[in-house]
Parts: C-alpha cells; sequence; structure tokens
C-alpha cells in the first residue's frame, strides 16, 4: 500500500496553507480520493504539489503547469511533445528573466542619476547658506 497524506501533513511539509492546497485542487491540478469528508493525498499528489511549487517559484503559471501535467498524464512517461513544451516554456521564461535584469539595471541607473543630482543640489545649497552666513 503506497503512503498516503493529510492536507495538513502536505500545508506542514511545504510550508503553505491548506487552502492553497484546496485552491490547486480546485484548479485540477491535485486529485486527492475523499474518506468523508476527509481528502486522502496520494504520492502522485504530493509530487505534483511539489512540482506546482517549484513552478511557481519559476515563475510558471498554474495554466502552464497544468497543460505539462496533462501530456504527462497523457503519455504515463513522458513525451518529446511535453519535453519540446517544457523547454520552450523553459526558454520564455528565461528571456522574461533577462529583460527583467535590463530593466532592473536601467532603473538603478536612474536612481544613481537622480541621486547624484540629489546630492550636487544639497552641496549647492549649503555652498549658498555657508556664503549667505558670512
Amino acid at each position: 500500500m503506497s503512503k498516503t497524506y493529510s492536507i495538513s501533513e502536505l500545508a506542514a511539509e511545504f510550508d503553505v496553507t491548506t487552502r492553497s492546497i484546496r485552491f490547486y485542487e480546485d484548479q485540477g491540478l491535485l486529485h486527492p480520493s475523499r474518506r468523508g469528508q476527509t481528502r486522502i493525498y496520494s504520492s502522485k499528489d504530493r509530487v505534483r504539489l511539489k512540482l506546482i511549487l517549484r513552478g511557481k517559484r519559476l515563475g510558471f503559471s498554474l495554466a502552464e503547469t497544468r497543460e505539462l501535467f496533462d501530456l504527462w498524464d497523457d503519455s504515463l512517461s513522458g513525451s518529446e511533445k511535453q519535453l519540446q513544451l517544457l523547454l520552450k516554456t523553459i526558454n520564455g521564461k528565461r528571456a522574461e528573466l533577462e529583460q527583467q535584469l535590463k530593466d532592473i539595471a536601467m532603473v538603478q541607473l536612474e536612481l544613481d542619476n537622480a541621486e547624484s543630482r540629489c546630492l550636487e543640489a544639497l552641496s549647492e545649497l549649503e555652498s549658498k547658506k555657508q556664503m549667505t552666513a558670512e
């Protein structure tokens, strides 16, 4: 018999709320069985939750994660189609991150310029104060 997990066990293990886990279930990403009102999560659900959270950290949308899961479920062992989609998604995320890095560098440059202008203006004000004090 394979190991099963309660929602609270998974929530504690992955440091997420039970509400988040129920949300992923509502989105069709997790499929626990039920014993009365109690959700029983399988090892497969546990792995899926781990992948959902990893994908989230990498910037994958839930729709992208669902698409990958669907492809995997269709083939049971993965497929060339799934791997190609994953590579395409990874390349897209990498391009987004590279653009964000460029944007951050530009904002840093603008902040540096604004800081320099402020320091120059303060210096000029200080010089004027000293001149009027003399």
